[in-house]
């Protein structure tokens, strides 16, 4: 029996669905997961590329699969992707009854798409239906940045029956581009006979990063000034997000795709670890909160808000003229949004292919230790 005092029950009852920020096998094998899912707190999963590293490095339980594909003599790309795809089959199969129970609705779990693939669209497609491919599991998501380029491979793939996870989202401007693409591919399955149920769309915006290229903005400012607005500008984007989120859903152009059987496109807050020590480790969840919504949490964000947070209700209906007035603010302090998400489009490509550099390295040095270890 779970304790109605356990923070993650609030957060399901205030119509928010908890993801777990972070797959590996000691998660899965641990039965951590496991225990989650069952206590029905965890809808989803999302795997994250450095702890997937960190994971492959000092976990143990990865040597057997690494000896394997050494001695299959595979490439350090390919090794990658196939660890990767076996956590997420054994993620899927733990939320398949949620999946099941929900009638589609949760139960997903969200693979990164290898940044080597997405240089076109065209590549990013192809690197989607491998990665479908490989993990064969109707619950995965792909994880797709929503770049220029990502925002027509989302339309492409949702055309073809991949359900997409649209990630680094910085800006209100690019989620409405996402929301387009979501309709303008959920449209094409259908005409060609797809079932809509059976396709899914994660949207996520990483709040904590959005948070800090604001405040960071502002140090031109003096402090009275910025004091005003600073910790603001994530609540504000996201405040007028989710106002464009129910704008949208009320169009007849989804009321026809809602007939046929589509989900609406859950709006997820990620990046929401709280670096700041003198600030509550939960504040990126309970600042985050509304119908239809999701949040996605490290395991120490995870247990935090077990534990105890500070849920206050809906946080984000009918506050957007608060959050226009917010950035209206920064504007006027010389910081824009526009400039706010081109930096962060910017140093989110850079960071994610670092990241994914430091995986290929990881796996590559761990092929190499299992090789001189093979008799």
């Amino acid at each position: 029996m779970v304790c109605k005092d356990n923070g993650l029950v609030q957060l399901v009852a205030e119509g928010v669905a908890p993801w777990l920020d972070g797959l590996s096998q000691e998660v899965i094998a641990s039965g951590r997961l496991t225990e989650l899912v069952s206590s029905a707190t965890l809808l989803g999963v999302t795997s994250n590329v450095d702890v997937f590293g960190a994971a492959v490095t000092g976990d143990r339980r990865y040597r057997d699969q690494l000896t394997l594909l050494a001695r299959q003599d595979v490439s350090v790309e390919l090794a990658t992707r196939s660890l990767s795809a076996h956590d997420a089959r054994l993620a899927c199969a733990e939320l398949w009854p949620v999946f099941v129970t929900s009638r589609e609705v949760h139960g997903h779990v969200s693979v990164d798409l290898d940044p080597a693939l997405t240089a076109a669209v065209e590549s990013t497609v192809r690197g989607a239906v491998e990665l479908t491919r490989l993990v064969n599991r109707a619950n995965l998501l792909v994880k797709i940045r929503a770049t220029d380029q990502g925002v027509l491979a989302i339309r492409e793939c949702l055309g073809i029956g991949i359900g997409v996870h649209a990630s680094d989202i910085f800006s209100v401007r690019r989620y409405g581009e996402v929301l387009d693409a979501y309709f303008d591919g959920l449209e094409r399955a259908v005409a060609a006979g797809l079932r809509a149920s059976g396709m899914a769309m994660i949207t996520s915006m990483p709040v904590g990063r959005i948070d800090a290229e604001f405040d960071a903005q502002l140090t031109t400012v003096g402090a009275a000034a910025a004091c005003s607005v600073r910790g603001q500008g994530a609540l504000a984007v996201a405040r007028l997000a989710y106002q464009a989120y129910e704008q949208r859903l009320g169009t007849e152009r989804w009321r026809a795709l809602s007939v046929a059987g589509a989900h609406p496109p859950r709006l997820m807050w990620t990046d929401t670890t709280v670096a700041d020590p003198k600030q509550s480790p939960t504040r990126y969840v309970d600042e985050f909160v509304a119908w239809g919504t999701a949040s996605a949490m490290s395991l120490s964000t995870l247990d935090a808000v077990v534990l105890g947070s500070d849920l206050r209700g809906d946080t984000l209906t009918g506050q957007h003229e608060h959050a226009a007035a917010v950035l209206d603010e920064f504007g006027r302090l010389g910081v824009s949004h526009s400039a706010v998400a081109d930096r962060l489009g910017e140093t989110s490509a850079h960071r994610q292919a670092q990241s994914w550099r430091r995986l290929r390295e990881q796996v590559a040095a761990q092929l190499k230790a299992v090789r001189w270890a093979c008799p």
